[in-house]
This record gives structure tokens, sequence and C-alpha cells, in this order.
């Protein structure tokens, strides 16, 4: 459920918006079923290992396998919702199920919040890395705390994720571990 007015103050942001705004138009026009999944930072195997919009565990892991300090932005307390790829395409794949009617809008997360100087330390010490250094930078239009509320998911989709972040960073950890042997 939203807490926080949909006012985005970065580009990604925007695109995001508007991809949904453009769904919704669409929908309504053409009285089609609608199911807007929202969904949080996934990460998994077969991620891009470059790309910080999709990929901040992979990033970090990429980091700190090659030994090198993982950089934290602000103060490492921005907080995010990281969720496995498997329990996101479970959610899609209920989503796919019979259609109710009008417009649905849910968030597809664990449902936890955790730091990204948490993250960092975790990353890191899997790879015996340096200690993340928390720098100060920022990105322009961050968000400072994002999570899901994914009491709805579980009621309309019966949606449970079933990966906890350490068994999730395990998965891709071993498929960064392959991958880059490769």
């Amino acid at each position: 459920m939203d807490t926080t007015p949909a006012r985005p103050t970065s580009v990604y942001g925007a695109t995001k918006a508007a991809q949904e705004m453009v769904c919704s138009a669409w929908a309504a026009a053409t009285d089609t079923p609608l199911s807007i999944l929202r969904l949080q930072n996934v990460y998994g195997p077969g991620q891009s290992l470059t790309n910080a919009y999709t990929g901040i565990v992979a990033m970090f892991s990429r980091t700190a396998k090659q030994g090198e300090t993982i950089d934290v932005y602000e103060d490492g307390n921005i907080t995010r919702d990281f969720v496995h790829v498997d329990d996101v395409i479970s959610a899609m794949a209920a989503a796919l199920g019979p259609p109710v009617p009008g417009e649905r809008v849910l968030d597809i997360g664990s449902g936890e919040s955790t730091t990204i100087a948490t993250l960092a330390k975790l990353v890191a010490s899997h790879y015996d890395a340096p200690e993340p250094l928390v720098s100060g930078h920022f990105r322009d239009g961050d968000v400072r705390a994002a999570f899901a509320d994914i009491g709805p998911a579980k009621e309309q989709l019966g949606y449970r994720p079933i990966w906890s972040l350490l068994e999730g960073l395990d998965s891709l950890f071993s498929w960064i571990d392959e991958e880059l042997r490769q």
C-alpha cells in the first residue's frame, strides 16, 4: 500500500510511474483487468553484474569478489527490500491466474527492510573483502527508504516469499562465482 505520494525525483522513478499510468489508461480504455506488480530490489542468478539500477547486490558482490572496497552511499542507512528472483517469478505466476475486475496494484518484495550498509557487510564478509566504506556519495533522486507491504499480495495472490536474504545471497554468490570463472 502506498504511504508516500508518487512524486519521482529521478528519471528512473518517473519512467516507472509513467509506465503504470500508460498501462492503467489502456486497461481502462479497453475494459481489461490489470495487475500491476511493483517489484522491489530483485536479485538472484542471471542478473546484470554491472547495472546499478538493476543489481546493487550483484554489483557489491562483483566488487567484493575482486577484493575491492564496496562504496556505501550516504550514511549507509538507506534501506531497501531485497527480493529473490524466484519469489518474483512465483508472484508473477500467481498474478496470471484468473483475472480480477478492474485494476490492482501489489507490492512484491520480501517485506523486510535491510540497510545498504548491512548488505555491503554481508557481501564483503562472504568474499573476505575489505570492510565497506561509507563514503557519503549519493545519487540525485535516490529514495531514502523503500520496502514492500506484501500483505495485499499475500491476500490476493497467496504470495509467500520463501527466500531469506542470506539464502538468496548464497544462491547469487554461487552463480557469480561460476559466471566470473568462465
